[in-house]
């Protein structure tokens, strides 16, 4: 079925981000390492090496979920055999949000076999579900084209306090089995529309929340690739980071002067700031009874917006007694992480990577070496018959990035007659060559003629600027049925104008090309992954 899929993979990032995937020293000075360079992966596991024995490696895997036994076998493998990971996650989305959030995964899975070899020991991916975030708005929707070849978006009405409580405490309502029931009217009907809908429809139910749901559906997906799991606020996790949230609050204010130096030195060189630092911010949240609220320094002690001071030992008391109350913010959530896991690189997208580039200040500070950060691969996929449209007109996958009307234009006037462009060619050069000389012959009449003369001269062309443009309608509207068949591609290409992995859900195409095409970008990530290492590694799938 994939071979009616032209998938193409790259990093066509900007800013920070896509100079550090392209491996810019400008950039790569920000990071502490070069994901490239197979002995910086060597290095970096001699330090988490030192930093987790046995028992460290114990406590972290158990905070890890294992879907399947040969997960659970292989996170065993990592304790035994001192292993390590790879992570990456993304904050909860409906019915797992864009593409990019598998293809965030996929890499991770390629990227674990292929350090594996590099550093000669077991290495598990591992996907870190961000249930400790609050914002429903971004996460409650899922895009979809139907089989009317529209676009349509798929939305969760909100629960009580829905933008207040974090996401693992909002219970989905009735209407998740109505959006379901969307869900399966837009997809086509083939031989994997079924299970997967199954699957959707048994993950995504009343009670349930985004992230558990979310979680259940990408183990569906990825555990057959060695994939394990995380929760934010898991019990076990919570425990093994302890020391860096009471860290956060203990020295909130080195800890930002570090944060405020560092942007200034990357604004300094040219570079955006992706996660401005806030004056008088502590990288923690707390929850209360007014919801998952930012905690600021002030006067010696703490508050949060609408509440009343409280001093660092209520602080402590609080992590002591029900840390799942306090959980990091976007800043801190990467120490969180590498404090508590044997990470080696974690799988960032172009956002993630920028803002990584801010924290090593704050790595230093709590004692935690930073991981290597490794840009996730950016993947177009490319129907069939949306590249017979691209063949046939000529055109590249990134010229449907712009607006749809820009495209018609330059279509027509790519069509205009060679008789009516070398006619208007010839014709704007007249009017300026003669309008100059009837101007020079003027002045010896009336040197205040020049005014007149330049808009006679601007109008004539304006008149024939008027022409063309009617010419340019008259084609767009004989090519209409070609503009229809642009618009489709670009809609499958360039949905809403961002690229395809930013908007589409992933179900569009597995119910299209089931399973094999998870098999397939697993393949072409190895093959993307950088040179000098043979990760042969195990089969796509664990266990058939």
């Amino acid at each position: 079925m994939t071979a009616n899929l032209d998938i193409r993979v790259g990093r066509p990032w900007g800013g920070l981000g896509g100079a550090y995937a392209r491996g810019e020293p400008d950039a790569l000075r920000w990071f502490g390492a070069d994901w490239r360079d197979p002995g910086a992966w060597r290095e970096r596991a001699r330090i988490v090496g030192e930093a987790f024995g046995k028992e460290g490696r114990r406590r972290a895997v158990a905070a890890l979920r294992a879907p399947t036994d040969e997960v659970r076998r292989a996170l065993d493998r990592v304790v035994e055999e001192d292993g390590f990971l790879i992570t990456t996650g993304q904050q909860p989305g409906l019915f797992t949000g864009p593409l990019y959030t598998i293809h965030k995964a996929l890499t991770a899975v390629a990227l674990a076999r292929w350090v594996e070899v590099v550093v000669e020991a077991p290495v598990v991916p591992v996907f870190w579900v961000a249930s400790e975030d609050h914002d429903w708005a971004e996460a409650n929707h899922a895009h979809l084209i139907g089989v009317d070849n529209e676009l349509h978006r798929l939305e969760l009405a909100p629960p009580p306090r829905a933008g207040e409580l974090p996401l693992h405490r909002l219970p989905l309502g009735a209407d998740v089995e109505a959006t379901v029931d969307a869900m399966s009217q837009l997809l086509p009907q083939t031989e994997f529309t079924k299970p997967y809908i199954d699957l959707i429809r048994g993950a995504w139910r009343p009670g349930t929340t985004l992230p558990e749901a979310m979680r259940v559906t990408l183990e569906a997906l990825l555990a057959p690739f060695g994939m394990a799991f995380v929760d934010a606020g898991d019990p076990a996790l919570k425990a093994a980071s302890l020391g860096v949230l009471d860290s956060a609050a203990r020295s909130a204010e080195v800890h930002e002067r570090g944060l405020i130096q560092r942007a200034a030195d990357l604004t300094a060189a040219g570079w955006s700031v992706q996660a401005p630092v806030l004056e008088g911010g502590v990288n923690l949240f707390i929850e209360n009874e007014a919801g998952r609220e930012r905690l600021y320094r002030k006067d010696g002690a703490f508050t949060l917006k609408g509440s009343g001071l409280f001093t660092l030992d209520d602080l402590a008391r609080r992590l002591r007694e029900d840390s799942s109350t306090v959980s990091p913010n976007v800043l801190l959530r990467p120490v969180v992480e590498a404090a508590a896991l044997p990470t080696l690189g974690y799988v960032a997208g172009p956002a993630e990577t920028a803002y990584f580039a801010e924290l090593g200040p704050l790595f230093a500070s709590h004692g935690v070496a930073q991981p290597i950060v490794f840009p996730r691969f950016s993947v177009t996929m490319v129907e069939r018959k949306v590249g017979k449209v691209l063949e046939k007109l000529g055109l590249e996958i990134e010229a449907l990035a712009r607006p749809m009307h820009e495209i018609a234009s330059d279509m027509a006037r790519n069509d205009l007659p060679e008789g009516v462009t070398s006619t208007l060619t010839r014709i704007r050069a007249a009017i300026e060559t003669e309008s100059d000389a009837l101007l020079e012959a003027a002045r010896a009449v009336d040197p205040t003629l020049k005014g007149p003369m330049d808009r006679a001269r601007s109008q004539a062309l304006e008149a024939f600027a008027d022409a063309e443009k009617k010419v340019i309608q008259a084609l767009k509207r004989a090519s209409e049925t070609r503009l229809q068949q642009v618009e489709k591609a670009r809609l499958r290409l360039f949905p809403e104008g961002v690229p395809q992995e930013r908007l589409i859900n992933a179900f569009y195409y597995l119910v299209r090309y089931g399973p094999a095409l998870l098999d397939e970008l697993v393949q072409r990530f190895a093959e993307s992954l950088p040179p000098g290492v043979t990760a042969e590694g195990p089969p796509a799938r664990l266990g058939g």
